[in-house]
């Protein structure tokens, strides 16, 4: 299925009577409010899906701020916002889709694949001048079955390695890459060896994704075709869900790092780069010991002891 759906074709699948899941994912960072703004306006029919607590687990600092959730918890989460098996599910937020790209992604990773993103989120279906909605919609209970590990998701050992034979991506905003500023995490600056590729850059002035063309230029400036292999991580793990589907849409499959910056950075031993490392400027890298690890392919330490890395894609070449 696409990654994106469009609002016409979103009315048109709502006009005809084809069922259609349509879930509301209202979450910025900073923001915790996101049930009232659901509550305040939404697309006819749409479920809100609360990501701190159902599109993430729990854990130790060292699992990251967002990591994955449990299988069977999310299962439940699904049935509970009226998935069926069958379904087609539409995901969409009011900021460029940067939280709706983690539900895509999940979904994805749990073997369904009948999800996109409606392009443009909110913003997008307002200015198409269609209904909006209040209050609060309460689903009947589906029936979808979901397991895990249908997308390639990599530990910390993999990424401390990655960008010896491949491309590492950092999608947070340029700032924290460089390590002037970091307003969540215990240390500031990035992974050694990541490229900085802000989630921004996959979107035009109207908060759509840039056209196929574009974000496959934007990626070969980086060095980064349909055969590199690439690995994203953000803060937390949820705007690096929309990095990859940026990816995807450019024809370029790449692996998740759940845990993220929140969790590379709450292993003190870890060394921590800053400065603009994609400028040719080699990086100051500071560390307190070795990372830990040896490298993509030779196993690695699961950000879910119960979730282990999969399809790590660890050939010659690794991001």
């Amino acid at each position: 299925m696409n990654t994106l759906m469009s609002v016409d074709t979103l009315v048109h699948r709502m006009a005809s009577g084809a069922r259609t899941v349509l879930l509301d994912v209202r979450w910025v960072l900073g923001d915790p409010h996101g049930r009232a703004h659901y509550t305040a306006g939404h697309i006819p029919g749409a479920v809100f899906v609360d990501l701190a607590t159902e599109l993430a687990g729990t854990g130790p600092a060292t699992d990251g701020r967002h990591p994955l959730p449990q299988p069977q918890a999310f299962a439940e989460s699904a049935r509970c916002w009226g998935i069926n098996d069958g379904d087609t599910v539409v995901a969409y937020d009011d900021n460029g889709n940067t939280a709706a790209a983690r539900l895509w992604w999940l979904l994805r990773y749990a073997g369904f694949n009948q999800v996109s993103m409606l392009d443009g989120g909110l913003a997008a279906w307002r200015q198409a001048n269609q209904a909006i909605e209040r209050g609060i919609e309460q689903p009947c209970l589906g029936n979808v079955q979901l397991s895990s590990g249908h997308l390639p998701t990599a530990g910390i050992d993999e990424v401390a390695h990655w960008s010896a034979t491949g491309k590492l991506l950092d999608a947070r905003a340029p700032e924290r890459y460089r390590g002037e500023t970091e307003p969540m995490d215990p240390k500031a600056g990035h992974i050694p060896g990541a490229l900085s590729a802000p989630t921004g850059g996959n979107l035009g002035a109207d908060q759509r994704f840039l056209p196929a063309d574009e974000l496959a230029a934007r990626f070969a400036a980086l060095g980064i075709s349909a055969a590199t292999p690439v690995a994203v991580y953000c803060g937390s793990g949820v705007t690096a869900a929309h990095e990859i589907a940026a990816l995807e849409i450019a024809g370029i499959d790449a692996t998740l790092f759940p845990g993220s910056w929140s969790a590379w950075s709450n292993h003190a031993q870890l060394p921590v780069a800053t400065g603009p490392e994609a400028s040719g400027t080699k990086p100051e890298a500071s560390a307190t010991g070795p990372v830990a690890g040896r490298g993509p392919g030779t196993g690695s330490m699961s950000l879910r002891p119960s979730e282990p890395s999969v399809g790590v894609h660890p050939p010659a070449v690794k991001v």
